[in-house]
């Protein structure tokens, strides 16, 4: 049995990004090799990264009583780890928003981007990668275009995602579905989200053919 984490990272109803995330439990469902949890950002209490968890740090390294809000912090992000470190996969699905993602997954990477957890640094100073053995999924969807050389630059949810993930933490992108161009080509909207929701619906048979032993 292969554990799936899908983070979702859109709580619009009728947005494309949900629209993938639908289409890839339902196609999940119907694999009996693969034990599927939803991690709903927008449904979880995420608050940002900043002094609150710093403070936090010193404060437990002293055995020093926490603030509620540093409290309320350390939770969340031992609860983004504890889902993280279950999973044998991540599937993130996730729109462009103002060329980036999310800020709600922004702060679950936060969370996880943690030296002695997904990196830590040698003797020598040069990093070493702590999840490697995991393996991602993304599920993106962006109205305008940017897969051409003009716009690609611009682009910073999935190329971010690739270097945080692919990059840093040296885990496998195993698999990759971007619907794109809806909002830019209204009269070929409905053709494009479908064509693109036919690809997320055989995300979960690839995962299964790959990783399941």
């Amino acid at each position: 049995m292969t554990n799936v984490l899908v983070v979702k990272a859109n709580n619009r109803p009728d947005g494309v990004s949900t629209k993938m995330y639908e289409r890839f439990i339902a196609s999940a469902a119907e694999n009996k090799e693969l034990n599927v949890t939803t991690y709903d950002l927008y449904n979880e209490d995420l608050p940002y990264l900043g002094q609150d968890l710093f403070s936090a740090f010193g404060k437990l390294q002293n055995n020093g009583a926490l603030t509620e809000a540093e409290g309320r912090l350390m939770a969340a992000k031992q609860k983004a780890m504890d889902a993280f470190a279950a999973a044998d996969v991540l599937v993130f699905a996730f729109p462009l928003w103002n060329l980036t993602i999310p800020a709600v997954l922004h702060t679950f990477i936060d969370y996880v981007y943690a030296a002695g957890f997904t990196f830590k640094y040698n003797a020598d100073g040069s990093m070493a990668q702590l999840q490697k053995h995991k393996k991602v999924v993304l599920l993106n969807a962006r109205g305008g275009v940017y897969s051409t050389p003009e716009a690609a630059g611009m682009e910073m949810s999935v190329n971010y995602m690739r270097n945080v993930f692919g990059g840093v933490f040296g885990m496998e992108i195993i698999d990759e579905v971007v619907i794109e161009g809806h909002n830019a080509n209204p009269g070929q909207a409905a053709a494009i989200i479908e064509e693109g929701l036919k690809k997320v619906a055989a995300v979960p048979a690839n995962i299964a053919r790959q990783l399941v032993r």
